[in-house]
């Protein structure tokens, strides 16, 4: 159980997963530190709430930790399951807010900081505060295929695994999603501070 851990070479998450199963809380303790920001960041993004991000993250890596014990080597990555699981959980919770008919509370602003380059920093914050916007705006499929493209970095194949789609469904949700956030944030360019860009 005891296995050396230095930084030339760390652990797969699926390496760490498996010594968690049999007991090792370090092992999980690295793999959360791991995964959560990545977990956290997906659900914000299709979600745009802080709090049930917070909560579908804690969800998601609850119920790795429940699997464990029974993963199977070379099925899935382990993050490939994770994203899945928090696209699932994100997905059921913007299903229930249509059936509540919840209108989402406008985002209120930041307070100023001390903070150096805090113009900077606001005009990143109005960037950021547009692009959720703009996201929330899309179909379901559409927001999780481009986030999981464009801001998670991750390959189509990976996503389609992930969404349980094809290569070409991915592709085209994700052209989709480009081309409807390009038009809801089309004539935003200087309001954003983009007037010097072509």
């Amino acid at each position: 159980m005891d296995m050396p851990r230095d930084t030339t070479a760390p652990l797969s998450d699926e390496a760490l997963l498996g010594l968690y199963a049999k007991g090792d809380p370090e092992a999980a303790r690295l793999l959360t530190q791991r995964l959560a920001p990545r977990a956290y960041s997906h659900a914000l993004r299709m979600l745009a709430d802080r709090a049930e991000a917070e909560d579908v993250a804690q969800e998601a890596l609850l119920r790795l930790w429940r699997i464990a014990p029974d993963w199977r080597s070379g099925e899935a990555q382990v993050t490939t399951w994770l994203y899945r699981v928090v696209g699932n959980l994100a997905t059921d919770r913007l299903r229930a807010r249509k059936r509540r008919r919840a209108d989402p509370l406008d985002d209120a602003p930041e307070p100023a900081s001390d903070q150096p380059a805090v113009v900077l920093a606001m005009i990143e914050a109005d960037r950021m505060a547009a692009l959720q916007v703009a996201l929330s705006a899309l179909p379901d499929r559409q927001r999780q295929a481009v986030v999981l493209r464009h801001i998670e970095g991750l390959a189509n194949p990976e996503i389609a695994t992930i969404m349980e789609v094809g290569v070409e469904a991915v592709e085209s949700l994700t052209a989709r999603g480009k081309r409807a956030l390009a038009a809801l944030l089309a004539g935003r360019r200087e309001e954003l501070g983009y007037e010097d860009a072509q």
